[in-house]
């Protein structure tokens, strides 16, 4: 059977670097087995290129006016089980609030079935704002973890997934058997995932220790050894948090800083990324850059839970990885448009602290384009997937959403640059404006009208936009 490439022609919008926006129309990109396979710009014959070609089969799919595709969006930290209360309980500060709100919250998934039943409308809901990939903390609960994976795996969302860690400092509702009952699931999860995982591979286990707080020497170090074995990446929590910071580092005092805690149980290096990294002192931050440890910057949160202002540019000068995270239900929203919009807060702010520091200020704010790097390209990077994800460059791929940007609540008048069009997506636009989204070209979700197929189907849906369904020589 001769496999059908998709092309797609119109404009394209993606980064090269975290400097570096590329915006081309008259794109012709073309998809086959769900990977790029060619890119070329500046076609102005979308017919005739595609008559003077030499392969067989293909559908051609033409971007509207107003239309244009970015690469599919990454949330490199969220809390699964947390979106059942997202938007709710947002008065208490972090070490109050997780034993207030989350702990019980995340207690419930002991029961399978509610499990089951949260977690397909939750990775929907991420899906439908666009979140192509997502770095997934479950809870401490085997059964439950795998149901997260099944459901991940049956929606076809790419993602990393972690059965979460606790033998210490938690509640008694809510903390693992023994340190070894800890290891010994863990690795049943792990093994589980991998098998679920098949030859696509979408889904990664991702070893998950909570955070240092709640993980005792022995399970970090256990931790750290299943990682080497199976060659896992890691997350966890760090420096989010003034107390946190100050109980962590009492529990560890032969350790010199919160991060040095985890170099010291070996959960640090190029496969680790760390959410949040607020208060970090300039050897924490030399140490990350040396391990070449990643950033998860979870702004919304930061500011929901008085943690604090994460400053990007100090980390993106030291050649950290960075890339943006929902770290629902600590932020209130499931979508990465959300991350970008209190990213932008977040770097307005610290100008805004400088000046009123020092009386002036020549700190340079993240710029959109910027902030579409860190939630494309910077998300891949710090998940170790920039070889496969992140922009539209030949052989990664097709991970990626079709905008529309005059749809919704963005009203386009006048004559606007395709550079306006996306800041107007980025600042004003929502799901609404997501018309299909595909991961590894597959179609996964997109304009509510046809989400009921999407389980079943890999196939392009047509919502008004002009596409051509053609057997002609193809590329």
């Amino acid at each position: 059977m001769v496999e059908t490439s998709h092309i797609y022609y119109g404009t394209i919008v993606h980064t090269l670097s975290v400097k570096n926006l590329e915006i081309i129309q008259q794109a012709v990109l073309v998809v086959s087995n769900g990977i790029i396979v060619k890119l070329d710009r500046n076609v102005k014959d979308i017919d005739a290129y595609i008559s003077s070609a030499s392969c067989t089969n293909y559908v051609l799919h033409r971007l509207g006016e107003h239309e244009f595709l970015i690469p599919g969006l990454v949330d490199t930290h969220a809390h699964a089980p947390q979106y059942v209360f997202a938007g709710s309980g947002m008065d208490l500060p972090l070490m109050d609030w997780l034993n207030t709100y989350t702990f019980p919250s995340e207690s419930k998934f002991k029961d399978e079935q509610y499990a089951q039943d949260a977690y397909a409308k939750t990775v929907h809901r991420f899906l439908r704002n666009g979140t192509t990939t997502c770095s997934w903390f479950a809870t401490i609960h085997l059964a439950a973890c795998k149901r997260l994976v099944d459901t991940i795996h049956d929606l076809g969302q790419r993602a990393y997934v972690g059965k979460v860690n606790m033998d210490q400092n938690s509640p008694d509702y809510y903390v693992e058997a023994s340190t070894q009952a800890s290891l010994d699931d863990t690795r049943l999860f792990i093994d589980y995932t991998k098998a679920k995982a098949g030859h696509d591979r979408l889904i990664t286990p991702v070893v998950t220790p909570r955070f240092a707080v709640s993980c005792s020497t022995p399970l970090m170090r256990g931790l750290a050894d299943l990682a080497k074995e199976y060659r896992l990446p890691i997350q966890s929590h760090l420096c989010e948090n003034p107390d946190e910071i100050k109980f962590a580092c009492s529990l560890f005092p032969d350790c010199k800083n919160y991060t040095d805690i985890y170099q010291q149980h070996g959960l640090l290096g190029p496969d680790t990324y760390m959410a949040h990294c607020v208060h970090m002192t300039d050897d924490e931050i030399n140490l990350l850059a040396t391990t070449q440890t990643g950033v998860a910057h979870c702004a919304n949160s930061n500011f929901s839970l008085q943690s604090g202002v994460c400053d990007v540019q100090r980390l993106l000068s030291h050649g950290i990885k960075v890339g943006l995270g929902t770290d629902v239900a600590g932020g209130f929203s499931p979508s990465i448009l959300d991350a970008i919009r209190s990213g932008f807060w977040a770097s307005k702010m610290k100008k805004v602290i400088e000046r009123d520091m020092h009386g002036n200020s020549d700190y340079v704010c993240l710029q959109p384009s910027e902030l579409l790097f860190l939630a494309t390209l910077g998300g891949a990077q710090v998940l170790g997937l920039q070889d496969l994800i992140g922009n539209f460059v030949e052989g990664k791929a097709f991970d990626a959403l079709w905008i529309d940007a005059d749809r919704g609540n963005v009203d386009l008048i006048g004559d606007l640059t395709i550079f306006q069009k996306l800041e107007k997506f980025l600042f004003n636009g929502s799901a609404d404006n997501i018309l299909h989204v595909y991961v590894q070209g597959r179609r996964v979700s997109g304009v509510p009208d046809d989400e009921n197929d999407l389980a079943s189907s890999g196939d392009t849906l047509n919502h008004g936009v002009a596409l051509d369904h053609t057997t002609k020589p193809s590329i």
